[in-house]
C-alpha cells in the first residue's frame, strides 16, 4: 500500500499537468457546443424548411455516430482535404461538434414545453418573432433544460478522455503513458480514476448550486 500512494504520488504531476489539457478541451468544447447547439435547436422549431433539414440531418448524423469515428475522421481524414489540425484542436473540434448535437436536443425539449401563447403575447405588445424568441422564449427554455444539460456536460468531461486515442496527452493519455513506462496500469488508471472523480465531484457540485439558483418556481 505505501508503494502504491508513493507512485501515485511522483505520478501527480504528469497526471496533473494532463489534467491541464483535459480541462481546456472540455471548457472550449462544452461551450462551442451550447452555442452551436442552440443555434441548431432554433432552426429547427422556429426555421424554415431547409433550416429545419439541415440542423434536423445534422443532429441525427452525429447522435448516430460513434465520438470516436468522427475524431478519427476530424484528426485522420480532413487532411486528406487540405485540413490539417493539431490533435488537441481536433479534439476540441470533435467534441464540441458531438456535444452541440445532444444540446441541441435538450434546448429543443425546453422550447418545445413554453406554451405557444406566450410567443402570441410577445407579438401583441410589439415584439417581432426574433425578440419573442430572444427574450421570452429562450431564458425560460435554457432554464427548464438545465438539468439534462447539466448532465451532458458532466458526460463530456469524462468524454474527453477519448482524445488519448489521437495522441493528446490529455489525462488519459499521460496516464497511458506512464504505464508503459512503468508496466503499472491499475495502478496508474486507479489514480487516474480518482481525478476524474474528483473533477466530476467539483462540476456536479457546482451545476448543482446553479440548477437551485436558476430553477423556474412553480
Amino acid at each position: 500500500m505505501q508503494s502504491f500512494f508513493l507512485f501515485a504520488w511522483q505520478s501527480l504531476p504528469e497526471l496533473l499537468h494532463g489534467t491541464e489539457f483535459t480541462l481546456v478541451i472540455w471548457v472550449i468544447s462544452v461551450s462551442f457546443g451550447f452555442f452551436f447547439g442552440l443555434s441548431l435547436a432554433v432552426m429547427r422549431v422556429y426555421g424554415n424548411r431547409l433550416s429545419y433539414a439541415l440542423s434536423t440531418g445534422y443532429i441525427e448524423l452525429i447522435r448516430g455516430t460513434p465520438m470516436l469515428v468522427q475524431m478519427f475522421i476530424v484528426y485522420l481524414g480532413l487532411p486528406e482535404v487540405g485540413i490539417v489540425l493539431s490533435p488537441v484542436t481536433a479534439a476540441v473540434v470533435a467534441i464540441g461538434l458531438n456535444t452541440a448535437a445532444y444540446q441541441a436536443e435538450y434546448f429543443r425539449g425546453g422550447i418545445r414545453s413554453i406554451r405557444s401563447g406566450q410567443m402570441i403575447a410577445a407579438r401583441a405588445i410589439g415584439m417581432s418573432r426574433r425578440q419573442g424568441i430572444l427574450y421570452i422564449i429562450l431564458p425560460q427554455a435554457l432554464r427548464i433544460a438545465l438539468p439534462q444539460w447539466s448532465n451532458e456536460v458532466i458526460l463530456e468531461l469524462k468524454y474527453t478522455s477519448i482524445a488519448f486515442a489521437i495522441s493528446v496527452p490529455e489525462l488519459m493519455g499521460q496516464a497511458k503513458v506512464i504505464g508503459a513506462d512503468t508496466f503499472r496500469y491499475f495502478q496508474i488508471f486507479l489514480v487516474a480514476a480518482a481525478i476524474y472523480l474528483v473533477l466530476v465531484g467539483i462540476v456536479t457540485r457546482v451545476l448543482g448550486i446553479v440548477e437551485k439558483r436558476f430553477a423556474l418556481k412553480t
